[in-house]
């Protein structure tokens, strides 16, 4: 046997274990959750072939509409302001000598189960007895009020995500070599101007990672918003991943969940296309 070709068998060998592991993980739930969404089930009763319907049915579904623009709405409010406070947190974590601790405080909320923090936090919000009403001696329905219920799952949200971002931020601000930041100081880049025109723009496939997995997460949260709110008061907090939730194991509709989870994707894909394009011209890799 040629040498090239033990050395291809030997690799692709090597990959099985992944290639496996991602066929089994990934590329089989796409396909069946594709196949479940030309289908009708009642997760009790034999299936049927449903062909476009549910696709008819999701697209002409307002509550689901309206279940997408208020995760838009999340991810708009919870991605840019974990990022700042993020960033912020992580430039004063970079300046201090052995901040490990501080690291690991930081990260303990993105640590602790969704559910649980969203329990705490319930608490804290609780109009009576609650922490937060008491620290501001006021009346606060933060959770039922409709103007104040969205805003106060995404603040949960940031509190449980910063400190993730800023560990990357961290790492990023580390690796930038410190002839750079010593010469930039030299020609007078100090204070806000070393930030905006030498530490941003070498941080941005840091600043890429984050706001890609940020977006990603946002438009995932169930559990905390579960524990919260359940979608209320009315429908201000259901995101899209209840609805999901709620079409498959409540109405027991999970051909229109399936078609429900192939637009998320999509629209999550979009928006990834979106950031690649905006920074891959603006990106560099190698200092």
């Amino acid at each position: 046997m040629d040498r090239r070709v033990r050395r291809a068998l030997t690799s692709y060998a090597l990959l099985l274990p992944s290639l496996v592991g991602v066929g089994v993980f990934l590329a089989l739930p796409v396909v069946v959750v594709a196949w479940l969404s030309l289908h009708s089930w009642d997760l009790l009763g034999p299936m049927a072939f449903a062909g476009l319907r549910n696709w008819r049915a999701v697209l002409g579904d307002r509550e689901f509409g309206h279940s997408l623009v208020v995760t838009l709405a999340l991810t708009g409010i919870v991605v840019p302001v974990q990022t700042v406070l993020g960033f912020a947190a992580a430039a004063l974590l970079a300046r201090r000598r052995g901040g490990s601790a501080l690291r690991v405080v930081y990260a303990l909320p993105w640590m602790c189960a969704p559910v649980a923090v969203g329990v705490v936090w319930q608490w804290l919000f609780a109009p009576t007895g609650g922490a937060i009403d008491a620290l501001l001696g006021r009346h606060i329905e933060w959770l039922t009020d409709p103007a104040l219920a969205l805003p106060s799952v995404a603040a949960v949200s940031i509190w449980a995500n910063v400190g993730y971002v800023a560990l990357f931020f961290v790492a990023g601000i580390r690796a930038i070599p410190r002839e750079l930041l010593d010469a930039g100081a030299l020609d007078g880049a100090t204070g806000w101007r070393r930030i905006r025109w030498l530490i941003l723009p070498l941080l941005r496939p840091t600043m890429f990672f984050v706001l890609v997995t940020g977006v990603l997460t946002a438009f995932q949260t169930f559990d905390t918003v579960y524990a919260l709110t359940k979608g209320g008061p009315g429908d201000r907090t259901e995101v899209v991943a209840m609805r999901i939730f709620s079409e498959a194991f409540v109405a027991a509709r999970p051909g229109r969940a399936a078609v429900m989870a192939i637009v998320v994707c999509v629209v999550m894909v979009a928006i990834t296309l979106v950031q690649h394009r905006y920074f891959r011209n603006r990106t560099t890799y190698e200092y």
